[in-house]
């Protein structure tokens, strides 16, 4: 853990704002745009009053974690994105260590790693990277930011989004709602697998061939979850 992040917060306060900066950092995307009130408290749950108040909060903590700038968005310092990255590295080496190593469904890891990953040790984090052989991605495809920071840079799109008749392979699902996981599985709408969006199919869902097998009806919302490129 960062030493002068450790030094600014402790205990419940810690689990909370780490939740606040891996949200703007998955939310920011690769071009680091500024992210709304709004888009945070529908990402995390939370009331925009809430949001309004911690954002402010940790725009006046010194060293700063974020530049906020209210009806403006906020986005990372560069102490918050390091501190974002290195959580965020925490919770996809622990999804991954929980589903490969203790046999939990890819369901069920994530909110296994959310309780886990503020606490890890450097050297804990170390040892699980070391027994995985350093994977580059967690159960659900995400990548797994480097020891150093350093985040591969790959371009996905939403499969609600995808041109119809262009093939694609799907790069990574949304882990945040268990049963849609459940649903992607029984359909084989995992990591790997090439699909085809049937031309014409596109409202009020789609139809899609899933690694050359029949074509499916996929729901938008199950389809927005979906990362293909």
């Amino acid at each position: 853990m960062l030493a002068v992040y450790s030094k600014v917060v402790t205990g419940k306060n810690t689990e909370s704002i780490d939740d606040y900066l891996k949200a703007i950092l998955e939310l920011s995307g690769p071009a680091a745009e500024r992210v709304t009130s709004s888009a945070l408290a529908a990402h995390l749950d939370v009331r925009a009053a809430s949001v309004t108040g911690m954002l402010q909060k940790l725009a006046l903590q010194r060293p700063s974690f974020v530049k906020y700038e209210k009806h403006h968005g906020v986005r990372l310092t560069d102490l918050g994105k390091r501190r974002a990255v290195e959580i965020q590295r925490h919770h996809r080496l622990l999804e991954r260590f929980l589903h490969d190593m203790l046999d939990f469904s890819w369901d069920e890891v994530h909110e296994e790693a959310e309780r886990l990953e503020h606490y890890i040790s450097e050297r804990l984090e170390d040892r699980i990277a070391a027994k995985l052989g350093d994977p580059e991605t967690d159960p659900h495809g995400h990548i797994i930011p480097e020891k150093d920071g350093m985040i591969a840079a790959r371009e996905e799109v939403a499969l609600s989004k995808w041109p119809c008749g262009i093939p694609a392979v799907i790069s990574s699902v949304s882990d945040r709602d268990p049963g849609a996981l459940r649903e992607m599985k029984r359909m084989g709408l995992v990591p790997g697998t090439p699909l085809i969006v049937e031309p014409g199919t596109r409202h009020p869902s789609l139809l899609v061939r899933i690694g050359g097998k029949a074509a499916s009806r996929l729901s938008r919302e199950l389809a927005s979850g979906i990362k293909v490129t």
